[in-house]
């Protein structure tokens, strides 16, 4: 709504602009023109207000009906779900256990895909910890081994 109120007064704002420039002159007279002018200018700006208004409190009565039928469509859904496990449930007993231990792997699944993630950049970084280590390993043997040589000489 406020993104329109700019947008009107930006409009009025021009029209003002338009008519101080002289680009909107007809040949009446000029003061008795002016005035016509501001009060059309005026009278179509409030309508265009009204209007505006009118279609954003339709805009938002709509809305509201559509997020209560989309509630309404939820829970009846919800029901239709509890509804049809109750009906498999009543025609194999061993259906309802089977389906309880495939939601239970499903969810185990679903907490597993993120520790192996984590395992494998664990791993990467082990990885790149060991070579950094043996690398800097290597060059102490060497630097020692130097030491060495200049001590003997």
């Amino acid at each position: 709504m406020s993104i329109h109120k700019q947008t009107l007064e930006q409009q009025e704002a021009q029209m003002l602009r338009l008519k101080n420039s002289g680009l909107i002159n007809c040949n009446a007279s000029p003061l008795v023109n002016d005035e016509k002018e501001e009060e059309m200018t005026r009278s179509a700006l409030a309508a265009f207000r009204a209007k505006e208004e009118e279609i954003e409190r339709k805009k938002t009565e709509i809305r509201e009906r559509v997020q209560a039928q989309l509630g309404r469509v939820e829970v009846e859904t919800k029901k239709l779900a509890e509804i049809r496990e109750e009906l498999e449930a009543l025609t194999d007993p061993m259906r309802k256990e089977v389906s309880l231990i495939r939601k239970k792997i499903d969810l185990i699944n679903r907490d597993l895909k993120p520790l192996g993630l984590s395992c494998q950049k664990k791993e990467r970084e082990y990885k790149e910890a060991l070579e950094a280590f043996t690398e800097k390993n290597r060059e102490k043997a060497q630097l020692i081994t130097k030491l060495m040589e200049v001590n003997l000489s």
